[in-house]
């Protein structure tokens, strides 16, 4: 059993924010794998699954962004399971729009959703970071992370949003070099 955590904040008005990127990956992971129903429990809304012969829960926190450590805790004890097990989807400042990079470990670089779970379980876990960009000056970052995607973006994000899921068996069985490089030849396109 994995977890894949999918951060973002809850409710529509923060639906296309690149800050709930996370949310949308797991979505689109769970529509393009045929995951269960949506059920509302370890505070946030959880879908079962399988890729390939891996099952995995797809946990979006319900609660706001920083404490999204909350609602992961719950599932990771409720399962018994170790950091290993964990996956986290997230937006990242410090890559390229529409990048996908995966990471096992490491610092929070001021994201209160990666601080939140790091305050609850420690960092040890795996985290695809997603490209978002940087605006090119710290007072313009808030602004810039909790703003809409662009009309012009939609296509890239769709298309990557698209890739992740598809390439999602190879994140499962643990091949993190191949998921990057599929998912960048994909990109490519």
């Amino acid at each position: 059993m994995q977890i894949w955590t999918g951060l973002g904040n809850p409710g529509p008005r923060y639906a296309m924010h690149r800050h709930n990127v996370g949310f949308m990956v797991l979505d689109t992971i769970a529509e393009m794998h045929g995951f269960g129903p949506v059920q509302k429990k370890f505070s946030g809304w959880a879908q079962e699954g399988r890729i390939g012969r891996e099952k995995i829960l797809l946990l979006k926190p319900a609660t706001f962004m920083n404490e999204s450590g909350r609602a992961v805790g719950e599932a990771m004890r409720f399962y018994k399971l170790e950091l290993d097990a964990l996956t986290v989807f997230h937006d990242e400042l410090d890559l390229a729009p529409f990048k996908v990079k995966v990471k096992q470990g490491g610092g929070t670089a001021g994201h209160n959703g990666l601080r939140s779970i790091d305050n609850h379980l420690g960092n040890d876990f795996r985290r695809v970071r997603i490209g978002i960009g940087h605006p090119g000056h710290k007072d313009r970052v808030t602004g810039h992370v909790l703003g809409n995607y662009a009309k012009s973006e939609l296509d890239d994000l769709a298309a990557m949003l698209g890739a992740i899921a598809a390439e999602a068996e190879w994140l499962a069985t643990g091949d993190d070099a191949r998921f990057m490089n599929d998912v960048a030849l994909r990109m490519q396109v």
